[in-house]
Protein backbone atom coordinates (compact mmCIF):
# COMPACT_ATOMS: atom_id res chain seq x y z
CA UNK A 1 0.00 0.00 0.00
CA UNK A 2 1.28 3.45 -0.90
CA UNK A 3 0.18 6.42 0.38
CA UNK A 4 0.79 10.32 -0.17
CA UNK A 5 0.61 13.00 1.80
CA UNK A 6 -3.06 13.92 1.39
CA UNK A 7 -4.18 10.24 1.76
CA UNK A 8 -4.55 7.96 4.89
CA UNK A 9 -1.66 8.17 7.71
CA UNK A 10 0.93 5.24 7.38
CA UNK A 11 -0.82 4.71 11.12
CA UNK A 12 -4.41 4.40 9.89
CA UNK A 13 -3.44 2.21 6.90
CA UNK A 14 -1.52 -0.43 9.44
CA UNK A 15 -4.50 -0.49 11.49
CA UNK A 16 -6.79 -1.80 7.86
CA UNK A 17 -3.86 -3.85 6.43
CA UNK A 18 -1.93 -5.08 9.25
CA UNK A 19 1.64 -5.09 10.60
CA UNK A 20 3.14 -7.30 7.88
CA UNK A 21 1.76 -5.30 5.12
CA UNK A 22 4.40 -3.05 2.94
CA UNK A 23 3.34 0.49 3.41
CA UNK A 24 5.01 3.36 1.89
CA UNK A 25 4.85 6.92 1.88
CA UNK A 26 5.56 9.61 -0.57
CA UNK A 27 7.83 12.57 0.96
CA UNK A 28 8.56 15.68 -0.70
CA UNK A 29 10.34 18.17 1.28
CA UNK A 30 13.20 17.75 4.57
CA UNK A 31 10.33 18.08 6.91
CA UNK A 32 7.81 14.98 5.15
CA UNK A 33 10.75 13.55 5.42
CA UNK A 34 12.16 13.92 9.52
CA UNK A 35 7.77 13.08 9.96
CA UNK A 36 8.10 10.02 7.86
CA UNK A 37 10.17 8.16 9.30
CA UNK A 38 8.50 8.14 12.98
CA UNK A 39 5.55 6.56 10.84
CA UNK A 40 4.87 2.79 10.53
CA UNK A 41 6.22 2.26 7.01
CA UNK A 42 8.40 0.08 5.13
CA UNK A 43 9.91 2.26 2.90
CA UNK A 44 9.57 6.07 1.76
CA UNK A 45 9.09 7.53 -1.68
CA UNK A 46 11.15 11.04 -2.81
CA UNK A 47 9.99 13.04 -5.59
CA UNK A 48 10.01 14.42 -7.87
CA UNK A 49 14.14 14.06 -8.02
CA UNK A 50 13.71 15.46 -11.55
CA UNK A 51 10.91 17.42 -13.64
CA UNK A 52 8.01 15.57 -14.51
CA UNK A 53 4.49 16.37 -16.28
CA UNK A 54 3.09 12.89 -15.57
CA UNK A 55 1.78 13.93 -12.65
CA UNK A 56 1.57 17.58 -10.80
CA UNK A 57 2.53 17.30 -7.14
CA UNK A 58 2.89 21.06 -6.72
CA UNK A 59 6.37 20.46 -5.41
CA UNK A 60 10.17 21.72 -6.76
CA UNK A 61 12.20 18.44 -8.27
CA UNK A 62 14.41 17.27 -5.30
CA UNK A 63 17.03 16.19 -7.91
CA UNK A 64 20.44 13.72 -6.57
CA UNK A 65 20.96 16.02 -3.09
CA UNK A 66 17.14 15.46 -1.83
CA UNK A 67 17.70 11.70 -3.24
CA UNK A 68 20.94 11.65 -0.77
CA UNK A 69 19.44 13.20 2.01
CA UNK A 70 16.35 11.12 1.84
CA UNK A 71 18.39 8.18 1.63
CA UNK A 72 20.64 9.21 4.74
CA UNK A 73 17.23 9.58 7.06
CA UNK A 74 16.14 6.67 5.61
CA UNK A 75 19.01 4.44 6.84
CA UNK A 76 19.27 5.82 10.16
CA UNK A 77 15.85 4.04 10.46
CA UNK A 78 16.35 1.44 8.37
CA UNK A 79 14.23 2.23 5.61
CA UNK A 80 14.99 2.32 2.15
CA UNK A 81 13.90 4.92 -0.73
CA UNK A 82 12.48 4.99 -3.79
CA UNK A 83 12.91 7.74 -6.18
CA UNK A 84 10.34 8.76 -8.21
CA UNK A 85 9.18 11.59 -10.84
CA UNK A 86 11.10 12.01 -14.05
CA UNK A 87 13.32 9.00 -14.03
CA UNK A 88 14.23 8.23 -17.08
CA UNK A 89 16.77 5.02 -18.71
CA UNK A 90 19.97 7.87 -18.77
CA UNK A 91 19.34 9.20 -15.50
CA UNK A 92 18.13 6.31 -13.38
CA UNK A 93 21.50 4.84 -12.44
CA UNK A 94 22.72 8.46 -10.85
CA UNK A 95 19.61 8.08 -8.70
CA UNK A 96 20.48 4.39 -7.80
CA UNK A 97 24.02 5.77 -6.87
CA UNK A 98 22.74 8.61 -5.09
CA UNK A 99 21.13 6.14 -2.47
CA UNK A 100 18.06 5.23 -3.92
CA UNK A 101 16.87 1.61 -3.28
CA UNK A 102 14.95 1.68 -6.05
CA UNK A 103 13.32 3.98 -8.55
CA UNK A 104 9.65 3.91 -9.87
CA UNK A 105 8.78 5.12 -13.17
CA UNK A 106 5.82 5.31 -15.14
CA UNK A 107 6.54 7.79 -18.35
CA UNK A 108 9.89 6.26 -19.28
CA UNK A 109 8.25 2.25 -19.44
CA UNK A 110 5.41 4.21 -21.71
CA UNK A 111 8.17 5.82 -24.48
CA UNK A 112 7.80 2.46 -25.88
CA UNK A 113 6.91 -1.40 -25.64
CA UNK A 114 6.72 -1.65 -21.65
CA UNK A 115 8.00 -4.90 -21.72
CA UNK A 116 10.94 -3.69 -23.51
CA UNK A 117 11.20 -0.77 -21.67
CA UNK A 118 11.42 -2.47 -18.39
CA UNK A 119 13.86 -5.05 -19.72
CA UNK A 120 16.09 -1.96 -20.09
CA UNK A 121 15.99 -0.39 -17.23
CA UNK A 122 17.28 -3.88 -15.39
CA UNK A 123 19.47 -4.07 -17.68
CA UNK A 124 21.24 -0.80 -17.69
CA UNK A 125 21.08 -0.61 -13.58
CA UNK A 126 22.37 -4.09 -13.10
CA UNK A 127 25.41 -3.14 -15.52
CA UNK A 128 26.23 0.19 -13.52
Amino acid sequence: MHVGQDDLTPRTVRTIVGPDAVVGLSTHTVEQLQRAVAEPVSYIAIGPVFETSTKESGYMAVGLKGVADAARVGSQRGLPVVAIGGITLDNAAPVIEAGAASVAVISALLAGDPREQARAFLNRLRNR
